[in-house]
């Protein structure tokens, strides 16, 4: 498997989901009823424009694949919001689905990009590590 086209890959589709939530906030928060937090849905998609570019920097690096697992997991919780506020919001639902879809493909990339390197996640803690 090379996990380098992969994690390119995942750079571009950050790029583009950037791009979707920064031109289209409204629209967004008005299909997950959530309306009122377009400012929330910029700043994912600003996070996401960096994640993409250190992404097509460095696709072969495991912490910047990290960086957007850690991103999924704010998105798990904002659309678990959503989905808490309108449970009957099947784009709500549909959301919460995606980025579940997206933590475990970043997972599964991250980890793939680990075992090429010799790293193991978490990271080696340092000299305070028993």
């Amino acid at each position: 498997m090379d996990y380098k086209k992969l994690g390119f890959g995942l750079g571009l589709f950050s790029i583009a989901l950037g791009v979707a939530e920064l031109v289209a906030a409204r629209r967004i928060t008005r299909s997950l009823d959530a309306e009122g937090h377009e400012t929330l849905v910029k700043a994912f998609g600003a996070r996401e424009l960096l994640a993409g570019a250190n992404l097509l920097a460095a696709p072969a690096v495991a912490t910047n694949v990290w960086n957007r697992a850690a991103g999924d997991v704010m998105d798990i919780a904002a659309a678990g919001a959503a989905v808490r506020n309108s449970p009957k919001n099947r784009a709500a639902w549909g959301t919460l689905a995606f980025v579940v879809g997206a933590l475990v493909l970043d997972t599964w990339v991250a980890r793939g990009l680990d075992k090429q390197t010799g790293k193991t996640f978490p990271v080696d803690a340092g000299p305070l590590a028993a």
